[in-house]
């Protein structure tokens, strides 16, 4: 064992491919064990450090490199995660509620710090953690279709606030824990600071924005602009006299408006978020004592005193802003959910705040504990208040829940365009049997798409045989559509990638619908660089039909259709279900699926929201309609439980742009997706302006 150690300090591509299957491996098997990756690392951490194994330690080179590159990065992402145009729409609100949330938390903390015997500057820096906020339950607010209520949006303007006032406490107290204080090196330190922040946000937008301009497409050197930016204000605040992370998360609000949601983003945030911030969180396990974090356990006041100062200073501020803006004790309650989790800041802080000697090992451990329950209760407060807030919003509506017939005036009936990309010849004929079906219905047509990616050279060998299989592909659709009785329009086109070919016809089509077939999600390559379809769920102007069939359309039975909330385009997914039950009467049942906390009167509305939809003049005549409305917390078991014995489900989605900068669907489609073995089709509504 020892000569493996001594190995590793003297070979660092050793001990960088141990952190690599480390980071590969250990959070999918926490997350099989329906634990949260980041814990496996945080233990990972442990067994592999000083306390355990002895195999690594903060001490290397390599570890050292890349946990310091991963700090900078976590702060520099939650700079990026900043919604700047959510920001700007209720600025007053936001500074408000980030005063509160930061103020009341600061004076708990220093208090607490105090109490348990901590000198000023370090107690100051412990409520400073308290202070900051990461709202993970963001993608659950999306899931309910809530961005755009007021008391969300205030709540994600408030981190701008608390962010930055946390991270400017944390630099004034190591500014005087690391030499003579006195009144001037305070202002000297703040006015220095401002100089630098104010060069950061503006001197690299206007930077940022001329280059981006320059380079038109060029990702690449963009790509490298950024991550220069991003190391050079981390530099530049050191310099100054602060820690590097401020200059990470100011740098992160300045390129923020230059990459916007972009391919550029997505390659960013992917780079950090699967290499140098798990090995940030590696390091950190590698930092616990063992032995004082059972001890910390054990004499558990400190770690209450943390745990109960933070949530209740956290509802205090959402209870003010209640009070002052009379909002609903459901908005409340998901002010005080988004603002609970502690994680991006508070962790890269905690690290500081140690590492300099201003908290001890007791902290840094109660620190951890915080991180793991508030990421844990957070969401599942979210989840609460977002389905309380949802059945408010539609029962405020006076008009009837859903009218699919209404919720859009329908397109003349020579308008309705269905585009079906053809490639794969096994899956082709049961996409174009969808296809077909939902075309004839509507008396518009089927336009089956062929698309060859482009040469420099367009004699090329390799594109004259792409051209060939594509117009084979495409004689073959037209002969199979024939048998339906339906206007079909092949088409074949040249574009420099196939996700922008599939797109731009769709638009010069006029397309109404987008029927594309299942592809791999989940590699490495589609990780980094992205798939068709999550690009063309990325681009496209209209919703897309992402379907696996086993079966041919003309043999579906039962079909199950999954409806996560009530938002008016849920409907198309109950019409298309409607329309595919044509061919045999199949059975349709609409299934909602609400948290254990619902009551017997909101599940009762529910029932009636899903009845309104059944009951809505049906387009499949002769179809029968079921309702189901269950009560589970673990919606996605339940989902895959009543999904067994049905020959198809239909999964409505809403994609959004996540806060990270990728595509993103909500976690319960993406774990349904992964686990459902049977027949679905997704059907990706557009972007919602907003979102």
């Amino acid at each position: 064992m020892e000569t493996l150690v001594l190995v590793l300090q003297e070979e660092p591509i050793l001990s960088f491919a141990l952190l690599l299957g480390v980071i590969l491996v250990v959070p999918l098997l926490f997350e099989w064990l329906r634990l949260p990756g980041l814990v496996g690392l945080l233990a990972a951490g442990i067994a592999l450090g000083p306390q355990g194994l002895n195999l690594l330690t903060a001490e290397l080179p390599t570890v050292q490199l890349l946990s310091d590159i991963g700090v900078v990065y976590l702060l520099f992402v939650a700079g990026l995660e900043i919604d700047l145009e959510q920001f700007r729409q209720t600025r007053n609100r936001s500074a408000t509620f980030g005063f509160f949330t930061f103020a009341i938390p600061l004076l708990v903390g220093t208090l607490i710090g105090r109490f348990f015997g901590f000198g000023w500057n370090s107690a100051v820096l412990l409520g400073s953690l308290f202070a900051s906020h990461t709202p993970l339950g963001y993608p659950i607010v999306s899931r309910y279709g809530l961005v755009k209520n007021e008391a969300v949006l205030v709540t994600i303007g408030g981190t701008i606030f608390t962010d930055i006032a946390s991270l400017l406490v944390l630099a004034v107290c190591v500014g005087i824990h690391g030499g003579e204080f006195t009144i001037w090196s305070l202002l000297g330190l703040l006015g220095s600071l401002l100089i630098y922040a104010a060069a950061v946000l503006f001197g690299l937008d206007w930077l940022g924005h001329r280059f981006f301009r320059r380079t038109g497409s060029e990702e690449g050197n963009q790509f490298l602009f950024v991550l220069l930016a991003l190391f050079v204000a981390a530099l530049g605040a050191q310099w100054i006299g602060v820690e590097k992370i401020i200059g990470a998360f100011l740098a992160g609000l300045a390129v923020n408006d230059v990459l916007r949601e972009g391919p550029v983003k997505e390659k960013i945030v992917f780079v950090g978020s699967v290499l140098f911030i798990p090995v940030f969180f590696v390091d950190m396990g590698l930092l616990i004592d063992l032995p004082a974090f059972v001890q910390t356990l054990s004499s558990i006041w400190l770690m209450l005193a943390i745990l109960v100062g933070l949530s209740f200073s956290k509802y205090s501020a959402a209870q003010l802003c209640q009070w002052l803006y009379h909002y609903t004790p459901a908005q409340k309650l998901m002010m005080w959910s988004l603002s609970l989790p502690q994680v991006a800041a508070t962790l890269a802080a905690t690290a500081v705040g140690f590492q300099v000697g201003l908290l001890n090992a007791s902290v840094l451990n109660s620190v951890i504990v915080l991180m793991l329950v508030t990421a844990t209760l957070g969401p599942i407060l979210t989840s609460r208040a977002g389905a309380q807030m949802a059945m408010q919003e539609e029962q405020a509506q006076l008009t009837p829940p859903v009218d699919p017939a209404q919720e859009k005036p329908r397109p003349p009936q020579d308008s309705y365009v269905v585009v079906v990309p053809v490639a794969n010849p096994e899956t082709e004929q049961n996409l174009l049997e969808m296809a077909a079906l939902l075309a004839k219905h509507e008396q518009g047509r089927i336009v089956p798409l062929s698309v060859a990616t482009g040469h420099v050279h367009m004699d090329a060998p390799s594109l004259q045989a792409s051209l060939e299989h594509g117009e084979y592909l495409l004689k073959r659709a037209v002969e199979f559509c024939q048998q339906f009785e339906v206007q079909v329009t092949p088409l074949s086109r040249i574009d420099s990638h196939i996700a922008q070919g599939i797109s731009h016809a769709s638009r010069e089509q006029k397309a109404s619908l987008i029927v594309m077939g299942w592809s791999d999600t989940t590699g490495l390559r589609a990780r980094l660089f992205g798939n068709v379809i999550n690009s063309v769920l990325w681009a496209t102007h209209c919703p897309v039909a992402v379907a696996r069939l086993q079966h041919p359309p003309h043999k579906l039975q039962r079909i199950l259709v999954a409806l996560e909330n009530f938002r008016s385009q849920s409907a198309r997914s109950v019409r298309l279900a409607q329309i595919l039950a044509t061919a045999n009467q199949a059975e349709i049942t609409l299934l909602h699926v609400c948290p254990s906390g619902t009551s017997e009167p909101d599940r009762h509305w529910l029932e009636a929201q899903l009845t309104a939809l059944a009951e809505q003049p049906s387009p499949a005549s002769g179809s029968r309609l079921e309702v189901k409305v269950l009560v589970s917390d673990d919606i996605v078991k339940t989902l895959l439980k009543e999904a067994e014995g049905f020959d198809l489900v239909v999964l409505p989605s809403f994609r959004r742009r996540n806060r990270s900068g990728g595509l993103s669907f909500s976690d319960v489609t993406t774990e349904v997706l992964e686990r459902l073995n049977s027949s679905l089709v997704m059907l990706g509504e557009p972007l919602e302006l907003g979102q």
